[in-house]
């Protein structure tokens, strides 16, 4: 279960991914707090290199032997691949209402 946790890690940073971020502030008035000022960024993490030569060493034993247009080709379609899977997990995920 750890394992699975770590691979799905691993391959959100090879996909890259966004994530929301929100900032309150709040004021003290009157013995009560009131928000006075909310905002909400929006912070996109292009896909890492490095993570898809994790994952890629999970399937090829020796990544020394690929040159660099043969590695970058390899990172590709491996990317393609994970969106493809990723995207239809999530589309599923969306179906089954979670």
């Amino acid at each position: 279960m750890q394992q699975d946790k770590v691979k799905d890690a691993v391959l959100k940073v090879a996909l890259g991914f966004s994530l929301e971020e929100v900032t309150e502030e709040y004021d003290a008035r009157d013995g009560e707090l009131k928000l006075v000022k909310r905002k909400e960024t929006r912070k996109d993490v292009p896909p890492d290199l490095k993570a898809v030569k994790l994952l890629l060493g999970q399937e090829e034993d020796d990544l020394g032997a690929l040159t660099d247009e043969q590695l970058e080709a390899e990172r590709k379609r491996l990317l393609k691949q994970l969106k493809e899977e990723y995207d239809h997990e999530t589309e599923h995920a969306e179906q089954d209402g979670g």
